[in-house]
């Protein structure tokens, strides 16, 4: 039976229509967003209350954990998995180091799986003891709106709680999912591919975003043939074309298969693995198809239509400029928002909110020169404008620097892969507008480039820095031969 949660000897807090409530702030959702909006507004005296759905690697309807998806089922465990893969190269690379391996070199899957999980394990467990350090109040089970000022939350056992609170925040996160094709329940998302139990022979990855390129590269750095099949003519649409083509011509020297402007039509299981069939006709045997073809926010069990919160066509949550839907005391930050879908943006929203709310402060995030890296191998990294968003929004000539240059390493190694850095720069007013960079090492690079863009930085603030040497990095001060200059497609002249 529901009802209504109080410490005792605690008072309630008197509402502002002169109720009360159990809590300043109920927070659905305890991942990267989750943590962050409860902590700090707890830090400004808040009382807060946080619910959450028991800890599993594979997320369901019913299974989550501290630590959201991120920490759980996305960037730390596919880091791991890249950290894993990329030492198929070093080996290669270090003999001409002097290194002398003699013999196989043997893989065991299960314990960089045995490594990972517990790896994640600990995580979980420091999300809850910072979440309980600050204070507070953690309660497993899945949440959804009965009004706007009460969460009901149904407990694993099946018992429903209700708890009153002044505002809420829903930081629900996204799910994959799976496209709909004949036997599509034979293919998996990149949930169960960070928890396979045997490492494949034979991949087929169906998409063309971050998620696709990674798997493509951590498995065939680990040993399986992939075959990656995407519908446009290069893959990580949205990112500066000619870095797109820098990516794949590097995941094709590394041995994977590409296959673009091609999908898939049906999949089926046979003796020897799952047929796959393309739009083409063609046919393949996979030991796993893996589906990385986008995320869905995580709102349908919310109730949202019910109390009047808006979503959009694919169910995100409509937020203002301050991460407020259209009930009042009802908040959204991350991925369920569908802004940007990153961690450190769904960070940078929970503390915004928080600070608005609870901190005294009007504060709205900054999506400007946000950076971000794909973790495909070699990496690639990005900040600030691509080549093609520049010029759409471009009122000035651009000036376009790049520089493509085989790394130090690959001079001893003989490995046949170039490092490629741009900028995109303003022909008037010398600011650089984006910067992109494909090599090893291009997040670590990047994040420092992001702090130059941030504060304004113009060409000849790079041109000025003295470089670092000898590193890859000190190219982004030294590019000093223009590329191209390019000019915005002329508008129509109107009376109007």
């Amino acid at each position: 039976m529901a009802r209504k949660m109080l410490k005792d000897g605690e008072a309630p807090l008197v509402a502002d229509d002169g109720g009360t409530y159990d809590y300043d702030l109920f927070v659905i959702g305890a991942g990267s967003g989750g943590v962050r909006g409860s902590r700090t507004a707890a830090g400004f005296g808040a009382k807060v209350a946080i619910c959450e759905l028991p800890f599993h690697p594979i997320s369901s309807e019913w299974l989550g954990g501290h630590g959201g998806t991120c920490v759980i089922r996305g960037c730390v465990p596919k880091k791991i998995l890249v950290y894993g893969a990329s030492f198929r190269g070093e080996f290669d690379d270090a003999k001409q180091f002097g290194w002398e391996i003699n013999g196989d070199i043997n893989y065991n899957w299960k314990k960089l799986l045995e490594n990972k999980t517990q790896e994640i394990v600990r995580l979980n467990g420091v999300y809850k003891r910072i979440l309980g350090g600050s204070g507070v109040t953690m309660i497993e089970g899945a949440g959804s709106i009965v009004d706007a000022h009460t969460v009901e939350v149904t407990q694993p056992d099946g018992s429903k709680q209700r708890h009153t609170t002044k505002h809420i925040l829903i930081a629900t996160g996204s799910r994959a999912t799976l496209v709909d094709i004949p036997g599509k329940e034979l293919a998996i998302t990149s949930d169960e591919a960070l928890s396979l139990e045997e490492l494949p022979k034979r991949a087929v990855i169906l998409g063309g975003g971050y998620i696709a390129v990674e798997f493509a590269s951590i498995w065939k750095g680990l040993g399986a043939e992939v075959d990656l099949f995407y519908r446009k003519e290069l893959p990580l649409r949205g990112f500066d074309d000619e870095m797109r083509t820098v990516v794949a011509s590097n995941l094709e020297g590394r041995g994977i298969r590409l296959h673009p402007g091609t999908n898939l039509t049906e999949l089926s299981k046979t003796a020897d693995g799952i047929k796959v069939v393309t739009d083409k006709g063609d046919e393949l045997i996979a030991d796993v198809v893996l589906f990385a073809t986008g995320r869905a926010p995580n709102s349908n069990r919310l109730n949202l239509e019910a109390v009047g919160v808006e979503v959009d066509q694919i169910g995100a949550i409509k937020v203002d400029e301050y991460s407020r839907t259209s009930v009042p005391s009802i908040w959204a930050v991350g991925d369920v928002t569908n802004r940007i879908n990153l961690t450190p943006v769904a960070l940078m929203e929970a503390t915004c909110f928080a600070k608005t709310v609870f901190g005294g402060q009007t504060v709205k995030p900054d999506y400007k020169d946000v950076p971000c890296a794909v973790f495909c191998i070699p990496p690639l990294s990005v900040v600030g404008l691509s080549e093609q968003e520049a010029l759409a929004e471009a009122k000035n000539d651009l000036l376009v620097y790049t520089s493509s240059f085989n790394p130090m390493k690959n001079s001893i190694s003989k490995r046949v892969e170039k490092s490629t850095m741009k900028l995109v720069v303003d022909a008037e007013t010398d600011k650089v507008l984006g910067a992109a960079m494909c090599g090893p090492d291009a997040a670590e690079i990047m994040q420092g480039i992001a702090v130059a863009l941030k504060a304004g930085a113009t060409k000849a603030t790079f041109d000025s820095t003295v470089g670092i040497h000898p590193s890859a990095a000190e190219e982004f001060v030294t590019m000093r031969t223009l590329t191209r200059r390019v000019s915005p497609p002329s508008k129509p002249k109107t009376n109007l």
